[in-house]
């Protein structure tokens, strides 16, 4: 059993990439009410904690869990990112940005073999570099091997270009580098899974991105305007929103289409998190095994 627990769990995007990579998800932890009901409807099996991160201790999760410190495989995080990202104001000091030194104080708690965090790009952009050296400073702190790669959904089955910072840290006595999964060589076009669409929306110079290529990203913010269609410019659909996040149709949103928006834009696309879940199991976790 290759075990995970995820911080920052939002409505399971995450988590529904790691229980397709076959782990086995031993608690989450989210704030978020809206998300909160929406992660219990799609896993009824794997507890989940509605509290603020920095109520929660590494000594009740360990006792919850029934694990000693070093036992659990991964902890995963994805920490508030609006003071980073490009699509705000960017502010070097917000008080969200701090949110991850929770992240790290759990890492110290726990001492799990892996970690995985994710952000947004904007982080090594301008004005925020000097904050991502620190953090990169303060999880080297930790005793783990840590890299940071800039990756883009749209090489890992997502129909949807999304550029994201995967941090992974490997405990330093495994003695392994972190690694990433290589990308793949095709996309998945917006047009072969939206069918009529001829472009959608994108915030650069050039308005519209065409439909032969991926889906721009979607933000927590709903667009009335997202697709361009050869009868006029519409919304997408809820059924669509899933498969451009690579969210299944089954998968249930217990709010309006609004929240339901929202909760896909501030989460990481399954299939993308299934990609670097399974590298981590076969070529850390397992390799990890196997020399033992």
């Amino acid at each position: 059993m290759v075990t995970v627990l995820s911080t920052f769990a939002g409505c399971g995007g995450s988590s529904l990439g790691y229980k397709m990579a076959g782990y086995t998800e031993i608690l989450a932890i989210e704030w978020d009410r809206n998300a909160v009901e929406t992660f219990k409807l799609n896993f009824p099996d794997i507890p989940i904690w509605q509290k603020d991160i920095k109520e929660v201790t590494g000594e009740e999760i360990l006792k919850f869990c029934k694990i000693q410190k070093g036992e659990l495989d991964l902890l995963d995080g994805s920490p508030p990112c609006q003071g980073f990202s490009t699509a705000g104001k960017r502010q070097v000091i917000d008080p969200r940005n701090d949110l991850f030194n929770e992240f790290v104080r759990l890492i110290k708690d726990l001492q799990p073999k892996v970690f995985v965090m994710e952000n947004v790009s904007g982080m090594v952009k301008g004005k925020m570099k000097g904050r991502f050296k620190e953090i990169i400073l303060e999880l080297k702190s930790t005793g783990y091997n840590v890299k940071c790669k800039k990756l883009n959904t749209m090489w890992y089955g997502v129909p949807q270009s999304r550029e994201r910072l995967i941090f992974i840290g490997v405990r330093e006595d495994l003695r392994i580098e972190p690694s990433y999964p290589a990308p793949q060589s095709i996309f998945i076009a917006l047009n072969t899974i939206c069918h009529g669409i001829v472009a959608s929306r994108s915030e650069r110079i050039n308005p519209w991105i065409s439909a032969y290529y991926p889906c721009c990203t979607i933000t927590k913010h709903p667009y009335k305007d997202l697709f361009k269609t050869l009868n006029g410019i519409r919304e997408p659909s809820l059924i669509e929103l899933k498969e451009i996040s690579s969210f299944p149709k089954e998968f249930q949103f217990a709010n309006n289409k609004t929240k339901s928006w929202g909760l896909m834009g501030n989460s990481v696309p399954p299939k993308f998190m299934e990609a670097i879940a399974g590298h981590i199991k076969r070529e850390i976790l397992e390799y990890e095994n196997r020399q033992t």
